[in-house]
């Protein structure tokens, strides 16, 4: 696992190098910054230069994640996250193991037949960390590669996403599946978004564990269907109300997954 993150890190200061000779116009308005995740999937959108966000993330059990992220040129994007259970509570909080990191280079840029396409890597997963399975409770992404492209009508703008991915939290379960994601954005007036994935789960659908003890984190094969609601709130400032597992695909689920998502964005 140590060897992952020190590759993770050649891999980032190498794309540095590389990505400072990229050039884009500045933005007119932090509107027009694309939506860099939809609830749990990554799109291929990315920071502009000098940007960064700041997020919170309120889950069920008062957890609790921060995270910020940084671009730092107009390809590539580079974020730490941090969380716990407990967090919005009145007892001592369990912290996750880890400060997580999130990394994303944007390889092509969107053409206008053609879309943008992009790869990275997401050590964070989302849910509370189970000590005993050694995972989140939704898995992280791992490495990832998604194409997005954007389509405009009269008032609105629409993002399409594909993509692909291999959580590094499949050893615990010895799950060895490509996954595949999908999803959909529409922004509406410039400040009301709605957000919509699918995660097919096939690296998350296992009812044991290779010792014979019982998945209870695992999924029944319906995949992961995710919604989410955007409000603009100002220029710098959105607020999310997402709703996960509309199947309700997973095993110690009674129903769907409700969840709130603070992000704040600036420039330097």
């Amino acid at each position: 696992m140590k060897k992952i993150y020190l590759y993770a890190i050649a891999v980032v200061l190498l794309l540095a190098a590389v990505s400072t000779t990229a050039q884009e116009s500045e933005r007119s308005s932090l509107y027009d910054v694309p939506p860099r995740s939809l609830v749990d999937v990554p799109t291929a959108g990315t920071l502009p230069r000098a940007h960064f966000d700041i997020g919170f993330r309120l889950y069920p059990n008062g957890g609790a994640i921060g995270s910020t992220d940084i671009g730092l040129s107009h390809r590539l994007m580079l974020g730490i996250s941090f969380g716990g259970n407990n967090i919005i509570s009145n007892t001592d909080p369990d912290w996750n193991p880890r400060i997580e990191f999130n990394i994303k280079f944007r390889v092509i840029d969107e053409l206008e037949l053609f879309p943008a396409i992009t790869t990275g890597f997401s050590s964070q997963g989302f849910g509370a960390w189970s000590v005993e399975f050694d995972r989140y409770t939704f898995k992280s992404r791992g490495f990832y590669a998604v194409a997005s492209r954007s389509f405009y009508f009269y008032n609105w703008v629409s993002g399409w996403h594909l993509g692909m991915n291999h959580s590094l939290e499949n050893d615990v379960d010895d799950e060895k599946d490509i996954n595949f994601f999908a999803g959909v954005d529409a922004t509406f007036n410039y400040n009301l978004a709605l957000l919509l994935e699918y995660d097919v789960a096939l690296n998350d659908d296992r009812s044991s564990l290779p010792d014979g003890r019982s998945n209870s984190f695992g999924g029944k094969g319906r995949g992961y269907l995710n919604l989410a609601v955007k409000w603009l709130f100002t220029e710098n400032l959105e607020i999310e109300a997402l709703m996960k597992d509309l199947l309700i695909n997973r095993r110690e689920s009674d129903t769907f997954t409700r969840e709130i998502r603070l992000t704040y964005i600036d420039k330097f």
